[in-house]
């Protein structure tokens, strides 16, 4: 992920998000979250991993995957406290709900309802 600061990126991630560090100098970081590792790279400024479709609407790279509408509810309501920037639950016209949200350089992520059947089958989730 492209970030502005190093220092200030990772504790956001490690505060925020509960990721954990697992090597940082002042170019980059790796941090473990959510059975991932993400680099957080040093890069100028206004750049982030979004991307934009041919229609001109902004896009997250990387969704994130939790068991339910309860969990999503959850996972929304703490992102709030926490003061991270999220938007609305939304129904986009398939299967479960998301919301998005976005780090200190603006990277936006979503977070979505439905575990995939590899995960299930991975951690032996039956619902």
């Amino acid at each position: 992920m492209p970030v502005t600061d190093i220092e200030l990126a990772s504790d956001w991630y490690i505060g925020k998000l509960g990721a954990e560090l697992s090597y940082k100098d002042a170019d980059k970081a790796i941090l473990n979250f959510a059975n991932q590792s993400f680099f957080l790279v040093k890069s100028k400024g206004n750049q982030s991993s979004n991307f934009y479709d041919i229609y001109g609407e902004e896009h997250f790279s990387m969704t994130f995957e939790v068991n339910g509408l309860n969990a999503l509810k959850a996972v929304h309501k703490d992102f709030i406290e926490k003061e991270i920037k999220v938007g609305g639950i939304e129904n986009r016209g398939h299967t479960g709900r998301n919301f998005v949200f976005y780090d200190l350089d603006g990277n936006k992520f979503d977070v979505w309802s439905e575990l995939s059947q590899i995960y299930k089958e991975k951690y032996l989730i039956s619902r």
